[in-house]
């Protein structure tokens, strides 16, 4: 394994803090994008920090705020500056939003679409000029089941940014092979706990048309939390999502995983998605493009 200079959004919490840490005890050079480093995210930065001392690896927090091209452009610039290098991106920032899909204003579902979406071009805009240049690299972007699979109501404006990110992702990946850049998709299953995606979500802003809503689907998240939380094993844990990240980025140049699932609750996504996938490379094999899957397809 040769150590690779890694920067991965959103790493304060959740996947991305674990991830950070796990990547960097497999001996890379870490950058831990975090927003607001000397803010709100101070505490964050401050473990990070202490992680990284009592662990002796490399392990550092850059201020990137992927809502904003200046601060992804000045965070990206930092790394080439101190590492003279990045050769993997870890598109993981992310936000989810929970209620009735009628009681989200269209702004909502711009936010929802920007953070999980349009922060990858932002953070790609930066980094991938450097990628191509140097003839080699990996993009591994944080998707979710929820793009394929069984999909519970009342998460719409979440579930249609993931999937616009991974028809980003798929697009990108015949787009980048030829400068020698690969792609590793990470598909999370549903994780009830280990982060705190659904309880910092953010909710619907029109309390009227929710509260209409609420009368005839009452108690509907906590049923399907519950439900869940059921289906999950009693061991699942969300460091398993960290741990395949580490693992392509371990890989040999050449043999990374273009999909990986992590989903302890199996919601199906694996098995719709291997169809998908599947129909992929025979179409490109019959416009003559195959070469565009690259090594492994």
């Amino acid at each position: 394994m040769t150590a690779q200079v890694v920067l991965v959004t959103g790493a304060s919490s959740g996947f991305g803090a674990m991830t950070v840490r796990a990547l960097a005890g497999a001996g890379h050079t870490v950058w831990a994008g975090v927003r607001q480093t000397t803010a709100r995210n101070a505490p964050a930065v401050a473990d990070l920090d202490a992680h990284a001392a009592e662990h002796g690896v490399d392990l550092r927090a850059v201020e990137l705020d992927v809502s904003d091209q200046d601060s992804v452009d000045a965070g990206v610039a930092r790394v080439l500056a101190e590492s003279g290098r990045l050769d993997v991106v870890v598109h993981n920032a992310g936000h989810m939003v929970l209620g009735p899909t009628e009681a989200f204003l269209p702004e909502q579902l711009a936010a929802a679409y920007d953070v999980n979406v349009l922060s990858t071009q932002r953070v790609n805009r930066a980094a991938l000029p450097h990628l191509r240049a140097q003839g080699s690299g990996l993009l591994v972007w944080i998707g979710s089941s929820s793009t394929r699979g069984g999909t519970p109501p009342y998460l719409a404006p979440y579930f249609a940014a993931k999937a616009a990110e991974d028809a980003l992702a798929v697009s990108y990946a015949a787009e980048l092979v030829r400068f020698g850049i690969e792609t590793t998709i990470v598909v999370p299953g549903s994780f009830t706990s280990g982060t705190n995606h659904f309880a910092n979500a953010g909710q619907a802003a029109d309390a009227e048309v929710a509260a209409a809503y609420d009368a005839r689907y009452a108690g509907l998240m906590g049923q399907v939390g519950q439900k869940l939380a059921e289906l999950s094993p009693p061991d699942a844990d969300p460091a398993e999502v960290a741990r395949a990240v580490v693992a392509a980025v371990d890989a040999e140049p050449g043999r990374r995983p273009y999909r990986v699932h992590v989903d302890p609750a199996d919601d199906g996504a694996e098995e719709v998605n291997a169809v998908g996938d599947r129909v992929r490379r025979e179409f490109y094999g019959r416009i003559g493009l195959a070469d565009l899957l690259g090594p492994t397809g």
